[in-house]
């Protein structure tokens, strides 16, 4: 889904306003220059939220297959060391000129996304893809409900989680009750992630913070990885594939996402993030030959109701600020 660009400076109702005043509304800082940021801008917030979306979960549908290689722990450390190089070749972040609360959010950042790597690694070692992600985005639903400050967000909220619950089958009894706690623990990492995604989109220009909070999770995971897989980490075909991993699950999607929370709330971000379960059973179903049943279509059904709907008030919200005052 994309919608059309806004002009710096300007709303629009198919795109968010940009420059100080959209910022000051929203609680996000603007684009560089108070515009899009190049072509990815032309995809909108929401766009780009979804294209994250997407690459994330068909990179997780990857990670599993690689997981007999070189186990969890293994996997997150090649996502992360690679995703890693990538953004420090292509950012060349700035070291110099940041205060210490810069560098101090860069590295809460890191270690939210290294957290939320490893437990959501170990929970689908555990569990199924499904399940997992489903257990894993409760914590941004729960975001969107104690950030919100208005009602209809919570109606959102609460028809994406019945969503959520139904595509876990109505509960999760039957699943291994540290798989379900890993997921859990991600999700909370999950909202921690959108929280300092934002402050940090805020303090370093373009994706130089995330590249610089990536290096950061990285290192943390470096000696994991390779307590875990030794020499495995260094084959060429598993150097390949969690390459490949790295790019669909960090650089892509940490990188739209990074752009899009400087233009959209982060209530609206986290129930956007919702159809997480959605695209992980589509993933699922495509890579992994995991068929949908009916009451998993029901709830994906909901899920994207939820989004939608988001969506909607938001761009509504707009619109009704962009009209002028009847004097």
């Amino acid at each position: 889904m994309s919608t059309s660009r806004a002009t710096p400076g300007t709303s629009s109702p198919a795109a968010p306003a940009t420059g100080p005043e959209a910022a000051q509304a929203v609680g996000h800082a603007p684009a560089p220059g108070g515009a899009p940021t190049g072509r990815w801008g032309a995809l909108g917030p929401v766009g780009l939220v979804l294209a994250g979306g997407v690459s994330v979960q068909f990179g997780a549908a990857l990670a599993v297959s690689l997981m007999p290689r070189v186990g969890a722990l293994g996997v997150v450390t090649l996502r992360l060391v690679v995703a890693a190089v990538v953004l420090l070749l292509v950012c060349r972040p700035r070291l110099r000129g940041h205060s210490r609360t810069d560098w101090g959010t860069v590295v809460a950042f890191g270690i939210a996304m290294a957290g939320m790597n490893g437990l959501f690694y170990q929970a689908v070692d555990r569990i199924p893809l499904g399940p997992a992600v489903t257990l894993e985005v409760l914590g941004p639903l729960a975001l969107s409900v104690f950030a919100s400050r208005r009602a209809i967000n919570l109606v959102w909220a609460a028809l994406a989680l019945a969503g959520v619950f139904l595509l876990g089958g109505g509960g999760f009894d039957g699943l291994d009750p540290a798989g379900t706690a890993f997921a859990l623990g991600a999700g909370a990492m999950w909202a921690a992630y959108i929280v300092f995604s934002a402050r940090t989109g805020r303090r370093f220009p373009q994706a130089d913070g995330l590249a610089l909070a990536m290096a950061v999770g990285a290192v943390l995971f470096l000696p994991l990885g390779i307590a875990e897989a030794g020499t495995g980490l260094i084959d060429p075909v598993t150097l390949g594939l969690g390459a490949g991993v790295a790019l669909l699950s960090s650089v892509l999607p940490y990188t739209l996402e990074l752009l899009a929370l400087r233009r959209l709330p982060a209530p609206t971000f986290a129930i956007l993030m919702s159809l997480e379960p959605a695209i992980a059973a589509a993933a699922g179903f495509l890579v992994l030959d995991q068929a949908l049943t009916a009451t998993q279509s029901a709830a994906i059904a909901l899920v994207i109701a939820a989004s939608m709907g988001a969506v909607r008030t938001q761009v509504g919200r707009r619109r009704a600020k962009a009209l002028p005052e009847v004097s």
